[in-house]
């Protein structure tokens, strides 16, 4: 069942994805270098980076880095996964992908929801699919 969304809760666009991470230099290297992302703003404390925002096309990921004051035993990723829409080729991105040192979870498949897509996961354990619409 649908119906519209009443009128205080009409976004204007996806919510914005952030995610704590162990260490944010090597997570930051990590985004660029597999996934081509850029900085868009880096924020320091007492001379440290502790934010990150960065963008790829219209895609947004802010990067922070985790105090420690919980531990580092954080569940993470259970039941959750960043995913970028994109309308490039699935198979060149994932071919770009592994040659610049990523792992991908799984090889581009054909989905039966009609969407073309690989899985892969970051240096803290995120899931991450990248997807192509087939329609």
């Amino acid at each position: 069942m649908t119906s519209p969304a009443p009128s205080h809760e009409k976004f204007r666009a996806s919510a914005s994805v952030s995610i704590t991470v162990k260490d944010i230099q090597k997570s930051l290297t990590w985004y660029q270098d597999v996934l081509g992302f850029g900085v868009e703003r880096a924020v320091e404390h007492e001379g440290r980076l502790v934010f990150v925002g960065l963008k790829a096309g219209d895609a947004r990921l802010a990067l922070n880095q985790d105090d420690g004051a919980k531990g580092w035993d954080r569940v993470k990723a259970l039941g959750f996964s960043v995913n970028f829409w994109t309308t490039e080729d699935i198979d060149a991105i994932a071919s770009r992908i592994k040659a610049s040192g990523g792992t991908l979870d799984s090889e581009p498949v054909d989905a039966p929801w009609g969407a073309r897509f690989f899985r892969l996961t970051d240096p803290d354990g995120f899931k991450l699919a990248v997807l192509k619409s087939l329609t």
